[in-house]
């Protein structure tokens, strides 16, 4: 659909969506009830299911990504300012490993994450790495992220 990096929207009728944006269109269109809105309440919402992942290390190869599965959704903190508890500003939904690289991908929306090292924005495939990004330029912590989780709802979630 060719759709741009759009912040506060869940419509593909606006040219884009955030991230939180994509997460509630695309669950809501697959039938899953009451998806939060918000990457902050999605956080709330599998928490409070019970089957978050915490990922505490900074290195791709670490153990704690060994129950990652296609679908779950993916979540991080701190990739901008924000006075709300928990900070939790970003997700997407995993989509599992290339075929021809192994390399871990996921699906969403974005104003700056790479695909295959390249620097895209709007809806699609990404990256998906654990290791920190850098400062910001105001020297705040980078992004983090900070856990995985099946969606509620579904079958094993």
């Amino acid at each position: 659909m060719n759709l741009g990096y759009k912040y506060g929207s869940a419509d593909p009728a606006n040219g884009g969506m955030d991230c939180s944006g994509f997460i509630y269109y695309a669950l809501s269109r697959c039938g899953i009830q009451e998806v939060p809105r918000d990457a902050r309440e999605q956080y709330v919402w599998v928490r409070k299911a019970g089957n978050f992942q915490a990922v505490l290390a900074h290195r791709d190869d670490t153990f704690e990504l060994d129950a990652l599965r296609p679908g779950d959704l993916l979540f991080w903190s701190s990739t901008y300012s924000v006075n709300r508890d928990p900070a939790i500003t970003y997700t997407m939904i995993y989509l599992g490993r290339e075929k021809e690289t192994n390399r871990r991908i996921m699906v969403g929306a974005s104003d700056g994450r790479t695909y295959k090292g390249q620097s895209r924005v709007g809806v699609g495939v990404f990256d998906f790495k654990v290791s920190p990004s850098k400062a910001t330029e105001d020297n705040r912590p980078g992004p983090a992220f900070v856990g995985y989780a099946r969606i509620p709802g579904l079958p094993g979630g």
